[in-house]
């Protein structure tokens, strides 16, 4: 097979500005580029600190509006200090950390509705 990585996912968002804010100061993700792409858009690209793949922030696929993204996972070493860092940034999780045979994690949504599921591995695959 000739493809090797996901290089880029497509975040529908309502306001681009904001969806960075949210994921940089929130999340911790750092910006890859923001940048004018074309008249009156912009390519906004964030991701986690030395991650291969990253996440566009866009407003112009008609057919995903915002908020349409669901179950993106974000893998995580320590799901209990992200679950108490990000309450303590206010997101709201509304179920707090699940356990399943996959590992333990959590949802949250993003200012557009956009749903995130933060996981670590289980102890037998760390």
């Amino acid at each position: 097979m000739a493809i090797r990585d996901v290089q880029v996912v497509s975040v529908p968002v309502r306001d681009q500005t904001r969806a960075k804010q949210f994921y940089v100061d929130v999340l911790g993700f750092e910006v890859a580029a923001d940048r004018p792409m074309g008249p009156a858009q912009r390519w906004v690209q964030v991701a986690p600190p030395d991650a291969a793949t990253s996440l566009t922030l866009v407003t112009w696929f008609p057919t995903m509006p915002p908020g349409s993204l669901k179950g993106l996972v974000l893998l995580t070493d320590n799901v209990q200090g992200e679950y108490d860092r990000l309450t303590a940034h206010g997101v709201v999780i509304e179920k707090g950390i699940e356990r399943a045979p996959w590992g333990a994690y959590f949802v949250l949504d993003d200012p557009d509705g956009n749903s995130l599921i933060i996981q670590q591995k289980p102890e037998s695959e760390l």
